[in-house]
């Protein structure tokens, strides 16, 4: 196994943030400093990260109801609460992607790193359900028609996106990608800034009335349900939520 994927299923951090830790030189494989994810190691190698013994943990996934202001980080060099400090558990865990800070709603956090890998991948093409309040309504059929089509940003033109009007200033659009602070982009290039944005779902979990700021550990059915959706090909039986 890769050492960048090893470091993710021990729960030290997503895979592409192991890959980041292990370049930075922090791991090292029976006492040698490896700098290089790509390292094939197995549960023989003595692998540590600064120092300290990396140890396979029991997966967790938890829903959290993030509210404003609160970032979706494991740690913030400015002092802002983390997503991670609202949520008690023993375990390493980190966000599964990023909601912005004003953005409220649904974000899991876990320490299952392939997990998390294939749940925010977009090749996968796991769904996100959001739903905005937005400036000067109504909000046009030739407006829902570029959302859906596709929108030119400044990094490229968004994926088509299935959206729908609640309300003359309120939409709810599911995405298949994760592009930062993506729908407030997306709406105000089509002449209606986001107000309010709230994450309703992520692929079959929804948010339903978990109360803002609370947390739940989810049942095995619900994370079953997530590797179903994500294509984790094979479940774990020890140890897994």
């Amino acid at each position: 196994m890769r050492l960048g994927k090893f470091l993710a299923h021990a729960g030290v951090a997503s895979r592409r943030a192991a890959e980041a830790i292990v370049a930075e030189g922090r791991v090292t494989v029976d006492g040698e400093t490896v700098t290089d994810p790509a390292r094939d190691v197995d549960e023989s190698h003595r692998v540590a990260l600064d120092g300290k013994r990396v140890e396979p943990e029991p997966h967790e996934v938890h829903a959290l109801n993030k509210p404003a202001g609160v970032v979706s980080t494991a740690r913030d060099t400015h002092g802002r609460p983390t997503v991670v400090q609202l949520v008690r558990s023993r375990a390493r865990l980190y966000p599964v992607g990023r909601l912005d800070a004003e953005t409220t709603g649904l974000i899991l956090l876990t320490n299952d790193g392939e997990l998390a890998h294939r749940l925010t991948h977009p090749s996968f093409e796991v769904p996100r359900v959001y739903r905005a309040q937005v400036r000067r309504p109504p909000v046009g059929e030739p407006a829902l028609r570029r959302l859906r089509e596709g929108v030119v940003l400044e990094d490229g033109t968004t994926s088509p996106a299935r959206v729908r009007r609640l309300a003359a200033d309120r939409l709810e659009i599911v995405l298949h990608e994760g592009r930062k602070r993506q729908i407030r982009r997306m709406c105000e290039a089509v002449g209606h800034r986001v107000v309010r944005l709230e994450r309703v779902a992520f692929g079959p979990l929804r948010l339903g009335d978990l109360p803002l700021g609370a947390h739940r550990r989810l049942n095995g059915a619900e994370v079953e349900q997530l590797r179903s959706a994500a294509g984790v090909p094979k479940v774990r039986a020890a140890g897994d939520s």
